[in-house]
């Protein structure tokens, strides 16, 4: 062990936690993006819209949390 004050070697690594207001978010746009592709969409194109809408979502919020 160091003196006091000295580093100790371990190293502390933060989580990002998802809070309550970016949550709701993305489950509001989310669910928007859904409503969307069910109405204006038919047929197989329902679910390529999903999945567009899901990587979008993901990058966008994946982006949006980091730290700066």
């Amino acid at each position: 062990m160091g003196a006091p004050g000295e580093a100790s070697g371990t190293r502390v690594v933060e989580q990002n936690k998802l809070t309550k207001g970016k949550a709701a978010l993305l489950l509001i746009v989310s669910a928007l993006g859904a409503i969307v592709s069910a109405k204006e969409l038919s047929g197989w194109h329902v679910y390529l819209g999903f999945a567009i809408i899901a990587v979008v979502l993901l990058v966008v919020f994946l982006f949006w949390n980091q730290k700066s």
